[in-house]
């Protein structure tokens, strides 16, 4: 009975299937099954991190009608009765910004007897000098601008580094408010009086703004860069903020209540993320936080591949740092369970990029082993994944580009596969940052280097605080050579389906490999040409 059971079910198999499926099927392993259950695991994880990206759109869109509004405060100060505020600017070897970040916050339009400015300097070159020169300049008064209201505190160490010199001004800061700026913003005039009147209202103790990009047009990789923190911000901190579950302050262009920090335990520096950090315990001991998406705040983005890798890694191990101080307090905590749970989503997200990275091992033995199956088989299970962890971020970045630029949106469609690759080519610093992160590997608190360039062409510093990543590049490179190998394995073994995917690793390999390699030789390059094209030939020739 068992035998006839048997050759029934091979006959099926075979009318069904075919004999190469039947074949593989019989030849089915412990092997295979080892490595197809971790594959399958992992695509099925960051399938979900996909789908919150989606719930987040969602959330935006729902709670629409609950964005505040700068001028339609709930409640506003009386006249003569404004808060005093405190504008902190921690810096760190800036020379290049310095100027135009202390001319900007001393145009600031606020009552100058409830106003003052703190350069907070921890730098260990030619900034001391540049920086204390011009807040001298600014104190003084100079023809045109009357003396302004500005001190100059200086460190001999980095004891907490941008937490610890935060901490250190609010010792003799006079603020009932204070508002944070890293060198490179330049807040517009009118910024203080958008955002003061929102904390009228006695339980709001962080009010948070947008950032723009100066810089935006300066290159390809600063128009990715800009529509990346577009998302974050439109998408991200909206819906979060309208949906009433906790975000957190950005480090800089927000504005805190003095008594939600002092509440909330201080400025804390056993973590990168010292603002995420500071956020969700302020949130925790109740305070309630605001996010204005029209109140925006111009800054410079990284003009090179190592920095802009340096900025997402130190945000990615802070992150990781955050959550496994604070998700097991919000677990334990008696917030409703969708704060809890987006709490986890966005404290979590960067473990994605180790997934990223057991993926990028699987993929091709898992290509070889499923050889046998059919579009039908791909459609039922690949594509479902696909949509959810990949098509996710195109619909995510996309939306929020229609948000801020309705009319030109649409031109994001170019740059979509150049923002997924560069995702995916993060994957290795990423990857060893969050690994430093969970394994408790500490570091310092690494600045994103700034040059006050606009323009497309501009000539910039880079060269003085440029930094390189060792071996990481090279170690791209190659990676995106073994994705190059399973491009051309898909297409002979008529798998079409995956290879716009497999081109996505191999671009965002191959593309933050070879930028953070060359791009200072081409700078370097075009600089000596320039120096000798502008050098004066010698007499006689």
């Amino acid at each position: 009975m068992f035998a006839s059971s048997s050759k029934g079910l091979t006959h099926y198999l075979k009318t069904h299937y075919g004999d190469r499926t039947f074949e593989h099927l019989y030849r089915w392993n412990a092997f295979d099954t080892a490595l197809l259950i971790p594959y399958f695991i992992v695509m099925v994880i960051l399938a979900f991190y996909g789908v919150h990206r989606y719930q987040l759109v969602w959330l935006y869109y729902k709670n629409r009608d609950k964005a505040p509004k700068w001028n339609e405060p709930p409640m506003r100060y009386a006249e003569g009765q404004l808060p005093f505020v405190t504008i902190q600017l921690p810096i760190f070897n800036e020379q290049f910004v310095i100027d135009r970040l202390i001319e900007a916050c001393c145009r600031l339009d606020y009552p100058r007897d409830r106003f003052e400015i703190q350069v907070l300097d921890d730098s260990t070159d030619e900034t001391v000098t540049v920086a204390k020169g011009i807040v001298d300049r600014y104190a003084a008064g100079f023809p045109g601008m009357a003396p302004q209201p500005i001190v100059y505190l200086h460190r001999t160490n980095r004891h907490g580094y941008k937490a610890g010199a935060l901490d250190k001004g609010l010792d003799v800061a006079r603020g009932e408010l204070v508002a944070i700026f890293d060198a490179d913003f330049v807040p517009p005039v009118e910024w203080v009086m958008q955002v003061v009147h929102h904390f009228a209202e006695p339980e709001i103790g962080m009010v948070q703004t947008r950032w723009t990009h100066l810089n935006r047009e300066y290159s390809f990789m600063t128009q990715v860069e800009a529509i990346l923190l577009d998302g974050h911000f439109v998408l991200e901190h909206g819906g979060r903020s309208r949906a009433g579950v906790f975000f957190n302050f950005n480090g800089t262009a927000g504005m805190w209540r003095r008594e939600t920090i002092s509440s909330a335990g201080g400025w804390q520096h056993d973590t990168l993320t010292e603002d995420t950090d500071l956020s969700y315990r302020a949130q925790m001991v109740g305070w309630k936080f605001k996010y204005l998406q029209d109140v925006e705040c111009p800054a410079e983005l990284p003009i090179e591949m190592t920095a802009f890798k340096t900025q997402q890694a130190r945000w990615a191990k802070g992150l990781i740092q955050t959550g496994k101080k604070i998700l097991p307090r919000v677990m334990r905590s008696d917030q409703p369970w969708r704060t809890k749970l987006e709490a986890w989503y966005h404290l979590t997200a960067n473990i994605s990029y180790p997934l990223m990275i057991v993926l990028s091992v699987l993929l091709m033995p898992a290509m070889i082993i499923r050889s046998w199956q059919g579009y039908i088989q791909m459609l039922l299970i690949d594509l479902p994944l696909f949509v959810a962890s990949t098509m996710s971020v195109s619909t995510f970045y996309l939306v929020s580009q229609k948000e801020l630029y309705p009319k030109s949106w649409y031109r994001t469609f170019l740059y979509v596969p150049f923002l997924m690759a560069l995702g995916v080519g993060l994957t290795i610093t990423n990857t060893k940052a969050v690994l430093e992160a969970l394994f408790g590997i500490k570091s310092a608190f690494a600045r994103t280097p700034k040059y006050s360039v606009k323009k497309k062409g501009e000539k910039s510093q880079a060269q003085k605080y440029r930094k390189r990543l060792g071996i990481i590049p090279w170690i791209e490179l190659l990676i995106g050579c073994y994705f190059a190998w399973t491009v051309y394995y898909a297409i002979s073994t008529e798998n079409f389906f995956t290879v716009p995917f497999l081109l996505l690793f191999v671009f965002g390999y191959w593309y933050t490999g070879l930028l953070s390699l060359l791009q200072g030789r081409f700078e370097r390059s075009g600089n000596q040409s320039q120096e000798l094209h502008e050098k004066p030939y010698p007499v006689g020739i």
